[in-house]
């Protein structure tokens, strides 16, 4: 599958955060890219340019590009529920994003490398789609053969995270994806109205 494989540093500082994750360049410099991006003035941004950046920025987050994301919103927009949230919750139940909330890898990109590469199970079965779409109930864990490994048990070990609607066994490694997240459950940083906005004009 096809991802932004750029400086995720540089594009942390655009959005003024560490959307992928710890990072110590960005606390470093935690000001714009660019030859002066500390001290240059910016002006005013537009309606619209605020709306593509919140779209960029939850893109990144969640390292999905711009046909997949697309595709997102369009079965949100058809589902019942408010058109911003429920792009979110599809983004949060991506079997990737889920395996990385779970604590298996530290970053969302480690997680679809994971998957990729089979080492995660759905209900007993190996799935190296990271996109899959988890449904309530579903079963996640780390395949027999992978229990062992050193980048698994790493990120276990300093995984700190507890969400309320996943579940997991530290023990057995594996975990359920328990109900769709609420959006109040979600803590990334996105103020979904703008996306919305954005697509509908």
């Amino acid at each position: 599958m096809a991802r932004y494989t750029g400086p995720k540093t540089k594009i942390a500082r655009k959005f003024g955060e560490a959307i992928f994750g710890d990072d110590k360049s960005f606390e470093k410099r935690n000001y714009p890219p660019g030859q002066h991006g500390n001290a240059r003035r910016r002006g005013k941004k537009s309606e619209y340019a605020i709306q593509l950046m919140e779209k960029q920025k939850a893109k990144y987050t969640y390292g999905i590009l711009e046909r997949q994301f697309r595709g997102l919103f369009k079965k949100a927009r058809a589902a019942q529920g408010i058109t911003g949230e429920v792009l979110l919750q599809l983004c949060e139940s991506r079997l990737d994003n889920v395996v990385f909330r779970m604590g298996v890898a530290p970053t969302r990109s480690g997680a679809r490398q994971l998957v990729s590469h089979r080492h995660i199970t759905v209900n007993g079965e190996l799935v190296n789609i990271p996109s899959y779409q988890l449904k309530a109930g579903d079963v996640v864990a780390v395949r027999e053969k992978s229990k062992s490994l050193e980048t698994i048990e790493r990120s276990l070990s300093n995984s700190s995270n507890v969400y309320e609607w996943i579940t997991w066994n530290s023990d057995t490694k594996q975990g359920t994806y328990v109900s769709v997240p609420a959006r109040i459950q979600i803590p990334e940083n996105i103020n979904e109205q703008f996306i919305v906005e954005l697509y509908s004009k």
